[in-house]
């Protein structure tokens, strides 16, 4: 058996690996040794095998040891899945730099999309174990509602937050509809729709265990018609809506909620507080992340374009609304 204190050092044997190491000392990282103590499913000679693996597929940006982990523990562990887990998820963020690029919380557009959101991970768990991913608009006014944006912020505090906590056992999604108004839904797209669907079940590194929404708006079956076609199976019969509180404390306890909710966890504007200065904090971090896309030219075999990966576009492009 490899022991952690003598097999850590050998993730940066080599300079390249050393100064990707170096990049992510930007964020305060979860301690890795406590979290192969933690898990001893995750073993440290299989993260070295993925990350020797990815280190030699010459199309692939270099990765940080933390980011391997979370992509075998959220892929149960499997080599073979958590590589195709890998190249999915760098493909989809090149092809998709209007949902996934410039992650500057500077920049004017994300700034404002930070404001009109917020994302949260809960601080406790369900009874099954499960992290809560907490999401919510804080301005409700739809002229200033990009979908995009939106997702890109959510993605940006996500992999963020998991760099600080570490992977978890399971992960539900609590979308939050307070202030949603049918502007909202006029500024949906269909194809961004199909990416972000793409991109959460096969290329981010989360293990997701529901869907959830809450304060559900009247033409929550207009939504649903655009997302449906783009989820599993799976994913459909992990989708959960509730029309009254009792239904949702069901599923996710009031204890874990906001103070606003009658849960113990802050208030909203402290967590809108707090998913802003995550991301703020964490700039050159996030340049990193940015810099992590994939060289089509050195794919071997055929190199994927965005009808490979999403199929035609020109059949979503128009939103019909009834």
């Amino acid at each position: 058996m490899i022991k952690l204190h003598s097999f850590l050092p050998v993730f940066c044997e080599t300079a390249r690996r050393k100064y990707v190491f170096q990049i992510t000392m930007s964020i305060k990282e979860a301690d890795l040794v406590e979290v192969y103590k933690n898990d001893p499913k995750l073993k440290p000679e299989d993260v070295k095998s993925l990350w020797d693996w990815a280190d030699k597929q010459p199309h692939l940006p270099k990765m940080t040891e933390m980011q391997v982990v979370l992509f075998l523990q959220s892929c149960y562990y499997s080599n073979e899945m958590a590589k195709t887990t890998i190249d999915n998820y760098f493909t989809a963020k090149t092809l998709c730099p209007e949902i996934f690029g410039n992650r500057n919380p500077d920049d004017p557009q994300v700034e404002t999309a930070m404001n009109v959101m917020m994302v949260a991970l809960l601080p406790k768990q369900t009874p099954d174990g499960y992290s809560v991913i907490y999401i919510k608009l804080m301005n409700s006014n739809p002229d200033i509602y990009n979908f995009p944006l939106q997702i890109r912020c959510f993605d940006m505090y996500t992999l963020l937050a998991l760099h600080q906590v570490g992977p978890k056992e399971g992960m539900i999604m609590l979308v939050d509809m307070k202030g949603i108004v049918f502007g909202h839904f006029l500024k949906l797209s269909v194809v961004i729709m199909k990416k972000f669907l793409y991109y959460l079940q096969e290329a981010m590194p989360i293990r997701l265990k529901s869907l959830e929404f809450y304060n559900i708006v009247p033409f929550m079956d207009k939504i649903l018609a655009i997302m449906k076609p783009f989820m599993k199976k799976e994913l459909i019969d992990a989708l959960y809506l509730h029309t009254t509180m009792e239904s949702l404390y069901s599923r996710v306890p009031q204890d874990l909620l906001p103070q606003e909710y009658g849960g113990s966890t802050e208030s909203l504007e402290i967590l809108h507080e707090k998913f802003k200065a995550l991301l703020n904090d964490n700039k050159e971090f996030l340049k990193f992340q940015d810099s992590q896309i994939v060289d089509e030219s050195r794919r071997p075999g055929k190199p994927k374009n965005v009808g490979d990966v999403f199929g035609m576009e020109g059949t979503f492009k128009k939103l019909e609304v009834d």
